[in-house]
């Protein structure tokens, strides 16, 4: 699906000192991503604390970008489970219109084999009226999709990419190597955008993407252009910036690169804290040049 390469953002769900979403914020976010470049965005994704957002309010963020992005770019939504159950059940009660994808992780937690994984995948493919995307964090679900279930549920019709955040750099090549012709290889890593696309993947869905959009989506640009000249030097000066999104957490020090530039306030949910007066102090430092 063509509309799904270059660089998405995985937004933030912004929140007020009440911790109630502020939609009002969440609004500016997604004006001020689509006005500077991305692609398409995601909605209750990682990024967007979906952990600790109830059912109601993932109904209502979902209604609010729809009628905010209001058909500009693509609207990808993040509906995963480790219960395979519980998503079919909630795919039959979505209103789909205006998502162009979802964005499923891999089954965390229960630690299914393989096979499992390959039949979870195939019960949403088959319940879902528009196309899923993969989602293979193995640092956050604490297994791997294999290159080889990935292939084998690349045959599905109605599942059309992943997101692989492996940050194994044998395996996306591996898996771009024979996956089939339209298939979506997408990093999960920032940091791994244009190495990713160099060897032939479609491009990101981004953290940083939040706070800079029109630089990460210019180099992601270059990069699928070939031109890793420029794409290269833009993607290193991302180097000092990135650990730090995720020292306490993603998605902590993103919301506070948002604060500096007063699209939404810095308040997580717990088990989130707040970023440190130190780490408060080394992003504002990093992202500086960048601003």
């Amino acid at each position: 699906m063509q509309s799904l390469k270059g660089t998405g953002v995985a937004l933030v769900t912004p929140f007020g000192a009440d911790l109630q979403v502020d939609f009002e914020s969440f609004g500016r976010l997604i004006d001020f991503v689509l006005e500077n470049g991305v692609d398409y965005v995601v909605v209750n994704g990682t990024t967007g604390e979906s952990v600790t957002t109830a059912a109601a309010e993932k109904q209502e963020l979902l209604a609010y970008a729809k009628q905010r992005v209001a058909g500009r770019k693509p609207l990808v939504y993040g509906l995963g489970s480790n219960n395979t159950q519980q998503v079919l059940d909630q795919i039959k009660t979505l209103d789909f219109t205006g998502i162009t994808a979802l964005l499923s992780v891999c089954p965390y937690y229960n630690k299914p084999s393989q096979e499992g994984i390959y039949l979870h995948y195939k019960a949403i493919a088959d319940a879902s009226p528009v196309p899923v995307i993969m989602y293979n964090v193995p640092g956050r679900t604490g297994i791997n999709i294999s290159v080889a279930t990935t292939l084998r549920l690349a045959q599905h019709p109605n599942i059309i990419g992943t997101k692989d955040a492996c940050s194994n750099m044998e395996q996306y090549m591996a898996l771009i190597d024979e996956k089939p012709e339209g298939f979506l290889v997408i990093s999960g890593d920032d940091m791994h955008t244009v190495p990713v696309i160099s060897v032939g993947g479609d491009g990101i869905i981004s953290v940083l993407g939040n706070a800079f959009p029109e630089r990460f989506s210019r180099m992601t640009r270059l990069a699928l252009e070939g031109n890793f000249t420029q794409a290269g030097p833009l993607q290193r000066s991302f180097n000092k910036i990135n650990p730090l999104m995720y020292e306490e957490a993603n998605p902590v020090g993103v919301k506070e690169v948002l604060r500096t530039l007063g699209i939404c306030d810095p308040y997580v949910r717990l088990p989130l804290a707040p970023a440190s007066d130190s780490l408060k102090e080394r992003i504002a430092a990093a992202a500086a040049p960048l601003l």
